[in-house]
């Protein structure tokens, strides 16, 4: 039988008769009555201190709360809902504990005064849209005990400049890191199999990309827009090229392309006006000429 306590469910969802029977503290934050969860914050609150005991941040607990600049986060807490602190744009810092196992969707989409990240080992899976449009984030520390990163993850935090995905990550997901402009590289691990749609779409700032042998596709405009790529390899284990993977990479000079390549998208190097070599194997020209929809005169066979 699952844990009630664990079960988003019962635990994160707010219900009416929850708000209700609620118990408020003295800066009109709303608990439940056992004290596990913390249901509602008061709106006008600036500093916090969840309260020890707390099980589960819930569903849009501090929505909107544009003034608060601190939160605590005590190590009882297991789980932060989804939306848990949406636009909270005021927000600078959080201290996300060990205790912590899942941090839903969208917990801080917006939270634009965010500069800093640094994501407990406990946790497996970085949710949809959770950092989406933190515009003030730097850095942030991804564990070895991520497997999964969501879909628009990181979308939109145009101050991210650098990120390293630990080993233990094995998908990327749609738009996980779109319009990051200040991103200036990015190391994929060695067991990640594909990369998202869009997954690094409008990163125009990236200038270098490592793809590892474990990938096998590459998604629907997932480099779209990267103006600042120069060139890009792609391993031997990669089986299919999305449609519009490298659309718009204005500073693409050159791309080697293994054998390995059985289905491309259309418009791949759609918009790519400095690509000069598309470097396959040798005898595989005709067959790429076949799979590519433009730019087929700049098919070089690699000697």
């Amino acid at each position: 039988m699952q844990n009630p306590l664990i079960s988003k469910n019962i635990d994160a969802i707010v219900s009416a008769k929850d708000l209700a029977n609620a118990v408020e503290d003295e800066f009109g934050v709303k608990y439940s009555k056992d004290g596990l969860r913390l249901l509602k914050s008061n709106e006008n609150i600036t500093n916090y201190v969840v309260k020890a005991g707390t099980r589960v941040i819930c569903d849009g607990a501090f929505d909107n709360c544009s003034g608060l600049i601190s939160v605590t986060i005590p190590n009882s807490v297991k789980s932060i809902g989804v939306d848990a602190f949406w636009n909270c744009s005021g927000l600078t810092s959080v201290t996300i504990p060990n205790s912590v196992k899942n941090i839903g969707a969208w917990a801080f989409y917006n939270c634009s005064g965010l500069t800093s990240v640094t994501i407990p080992n406990s946790v497996k899976s970085i949710g949809d849209g959770t950092f989406e449009n933190c515009s003030g984030l730097t850095s942030v520390t991804i564990p070895n005990s991520v497997t999964n990163i969501g879909e628009g993850a990181f979308e939109k935090c145009s101050g991210l400049t650098s990120v390293t995905i630990p080993d233990s990550v094995k998908s990327i997901g749609d738009w996980a890191f779109a319009e990051c402009s200040g991103l200036t590289s990015a190391t994929i691990p060695n067991f990640v199999k594909s990369i998202g749609d869009s997954a690094f779409s409008g990163c125009n700032g990236l200038t270098s990309v490592s793809i590892p042998n474990s990938v096998k596709s590459i998604g629907d405009w997932a480099f779209e827009g990267c103006s600042g790529l120069t060139s890009v390899s792609i391993p031997d284990s990669v089986k299919s090229i999305g449609e519009g993977a490298f659309v718009d990479c204005k500073s693409l000079i050159s791309i080697t392309i293994p054998d390995s390549v059985k289905n491309m998208g259309k418009y791949v190097f759609d918009g790519c006006s400095s690509l000069q070599f598309i470097i396959i194997p040798p005898g595989t020209k005709q067959k790429f000429a076949r799979l590519l929809s433009d730019n087929k005169d700049k098919l070089v066979e690699h000697i």
